[in-house]
């Protein structure tokens, strides 16, 4: 629309946390409410999403708890969590954790925001350990509400591109887009992060 102009504010509590968020069109309030205590971040591979995620959990509040999902299982991988890890910066704790997401999030909780990174490896984890991926997305969205403390999700985006060829990456790719949405609902914000620009 021709002439609109929507600028994004944002109001600080006396702890520098964010308190409120505010959407202003043309000057006039258009809608403010208390800032999101649950993020889903999503994105395709390369696409800044952890960057993005990373960027959100801090303006929740420092320290912030990293919950790493990745096990270092080659040279690659452990090169990325390398890279990954001297990035972050002293403002991190890690904390790592395979398949119980949900028992590390009710044991962090109360001890400020964090960060799973991501729900696509915790996936993969479930899905070669041949646990119930289902029942465990289930159980992690009916605990996102009931939190204390802030938490950012990140996840792939896998949906976008071509019909895989094989079962086994079909099965996975179904899987990853039931899990986003489960997870995506529970949450209070959702962000698309592509080519390293939040949508």
């Amino acid at each position: 629309m021709v002439g609109l102009r929507m600028a994004y504010q944002e109001q600080f509590d006396r702890s520098g946390r964010h308190a409120q968020r505010a959407f202003v069109v043309d000057g006039d309030m258009l809608y403010t409410g208390p800032m999101a205590k649950s993020i889903f971040v999503t994105g395709g591979a390369a696409s800044g999403k952890s960057v993005l995620a990373e960027r959100l959990t801090l303006e929740l509040g420092r320290p912030a708890i990293y919950i790493a999902t990745a096990a270092p299982g080659d040279a690659e991988m452990a090169a990325k969590i390398a890279e990954h890890q001297a990035r972050r910066g002293t403002d991190w704790r890690t904390v790592e954790t395979l398949l119980a997401l949900t028992d590390t999030l009710r044991e962090t909780d109360n001890e400020g925001p964090r960060l799973v990174d991501c729900l696509t490896l915790w996936l993969s984890n479930m899905l070669f350990a041949e646990a119930d991926w289902a029942l465990a997305a289930r159980d992690l969205a009916e605990l996102v509400p009931g939190l204390a403390s802030p938490v950012v999700f990140v996840s792939n985006e896998v949906g976008s591109g071509i019909v895989p060829e094989n079962v086994l990456a079909r099965r996975f790719r179904n899987a990853a887009g039931r899990l986003n949405q489960d997870i995506a609902g529970a949450c209070d914000e959702v962000w698309l992060s592509v080519s390293g620009c939040p949508l």
